[in-house]
């Protein structure tokens, strides 16, 4: 299943472009989109946990969070599709899970927190009372390539 906004790569690369705005505040580029089900775009963000000196304040949980005040009845968004350039951790699986979004996308796996397939399925999880699609692995070595950048620039 395709989203009505485009590809699914269309949807990492516009996620890819918010993403170095994280950098101004030295936090890790992650960066995320929603789209609606007509295609529109909803929200977009990037990770600002250290600009904001918010744990949560992850790309995924800003963009539901913006997404939800244009959408729905404030907090459902049934048929919305979230991409985003980093498999999802818990916290930001549970909030779409929570937020009933229909479809997941994104780049690279993240397989020391991952929670959409990597270390944990938590979105697929048929225990759960709602399991969106999940596609990862889209643009996978260009969203790679930006946080190789930004953590070879930490490490030396």
């Amino acid at each position: 299943m395709t989203s009505p906004a485009g590809s699914d790569q269309e949807l990492v690369r516009a996620a890819l472009e918010v993403a170095p705005a994280a950098l101004s505040t030295s936090d890790v580029p992650v960066g995320a989109v929603v789209v609606a089900p007509d295609g529109s775009m909803l929200a977009t963000a990037h990770n600002e946990r250290e600009g904001r000196g918010d744990p949560t304040a992850h790309a995924e949980i800003l963009a539901l969070r913006a997404a939800a005040a244009r959408f729905g009845d404030g907090w459902r968004l049934e048929g919305c599709t979230l991409a985003v350039t980093v498999e999802p951790c818990t916290m930001c699986a549970g909030a779409l899970v929570l937020s009933r979004v229909a479809r997941v996308v994104f780049g690279v796996w993240e397989p020391r927190t991952g929670a959409a397939g990597s270390l944990w399925d938590v979105v697929r999880d048929r225990r759960l009372n709602h399991r969106p699609e999940v596609v990862g692995g889209v643009l996978a070595d260009d969203c790679a390539a930006l946080l190789d950048t930004f953590f070879s620039g930490h490490r030396e």
